[in-house]
């Protein structure tokens, strides 16, 4: 079993990584720095030979070679590979393990295959705003399931609170809020709506009468780029401002649930997840402020990103904790 253990403890931490990186990749606009896959310009790395640099734009002439923009996306793809690798470790380690979980890691392996195929797709449709949601996606899921695999795997971490258990209706109800939530900030994201709005508290004067909901869901499909978006600016405008009632919604609904949860949890560990997601939520909003006030500082869009990653992981495991206290007591009565 430890060695499952390592294993998982060091995919959430290499995943954690290439969130980062994802989130800094997009938001450096070098999604598209190397415009093939899952090379670069045909070569395994960045080219910097002056006749690879002349093979590079004779194969694509319409996307010049930038150089920190490729090395983005390329250290992007190698930490990525990374963590497929050692997701597929997990899986045949726990495969040849008696006592490891089988169902988690299996899932793992199919989700991690998909998200090399978002990967790719995000390349060869030009950062088609669906596919660059979903990656996004993918990847908050591909962490939460390593954290529900590494609380299965630490069984002495898992608490037996059966005064909990009437609020896994509320749990789920903030999840399905959080990840409503993060979907809409995906969607802000690869729409490049995070700077539609600039003012404070809602947008620009007139806003309500420049709302446009049917072309703010609509897919857009069949352009051959969406680089810096296809959405006509009232479009954008009216995924932002979503995005920020969203946020409001999020806020109440996870404050009262983690409320609810801090006056009834004994645990310690109960409550230092309680106490730990309190600070996430309350952070991440303050982050989605100040993204605003500040018009889009980097290093503030990715925390941003992160942030809400590490939250959605948090808000699944406590998740996993009422559903563990809820077969206790279920024992229990019998």
């Amino acid at each position: 079993m430890k060695k499952q253990q390592w294993l998982a403890t060091i995919a959430i931490f290499l995943t954690m990584g290439v969130i980062l990186l994802g989130a800094y990749t997009r938001l450096t606009d070098a999604g598209l720095g190397c415009p093939d896959w899952p090379g670069c310009y045909g070569f395994l790395k960045v080219p910097h030979q002056e006749h690879h640099i002349a093979a590079a734009q004779q194969a694509f002439p319409d996307r010049p070679l930038v150089h920190h923009k490729a090395w983005n996306e390329m250290v992007h793809r190698y930490f990525a590979g990374s963590l497929g690798l050692l997701i597929a470790a997990i899986f045949f380690s726990s495969m040849f393990s008696r006592q490891s979980p089988k169902a988690v890691p299996t899932v793992l392996l199919l989700l991690v295959v998909f998200q090399a195929a978002l990967g790719m797709w995000t390349v060869t449709l030009n950062l088609l705003p669906l596919v660059v949601m979903g990656h996004l996606l993918g990847g908050f899921t591909l962490l939460s399931l390593l954290a529900v695999y590494w609380l299965k795997l630490h069984p002495d971490y898992k608490v037996q609170e059966p005064q909990l258990v009437s609020l896994k209706p509320f749990a789920v109800l903030a999840l399905i809020v959080l990840v409503s939530q993060i979907a809409l900030g995906g969607w802000t994201a690869a729409n490049y709506a995070a700077l539609a709005c600039i003012e404070l508290p809602v947008c620009e004067q007139g806003w309500l009468e420049r709302l446009n909901f049917s072309d703010a869901f609509d897919l857009h499909l069949g352009h051959d780029d969406y680089e810096y978006g296809v959405m006509s600016a009232e479009a954008r405008q009216t995924v932002h401002v979503l995005h920020r009632f969203g946020a409001l919604v999020t806020l109440v609904i996870l404050a009262s649930f983690l409320l609810q949860l801090w006056r009834r949890a004994k645990a310690p560990l109960m409550r230092k997840l309680t106490l730990a997601a309190v600070t996430l939520l309350f952070v991440q909003f303050s982050l989605g402020v100040m993204n605003v006030a500040l018009h889009l500082p980097l290093l503030n869009a990715v925390a941003h990103n992160f942030v809400a990653a590490n939250l959605l992981m948090l808000m699944v495991v406590i998740y996993m904790q009422l559903r563990h206290s809820s077969r206790f007591s279920a024992e229990e009565t019998l």
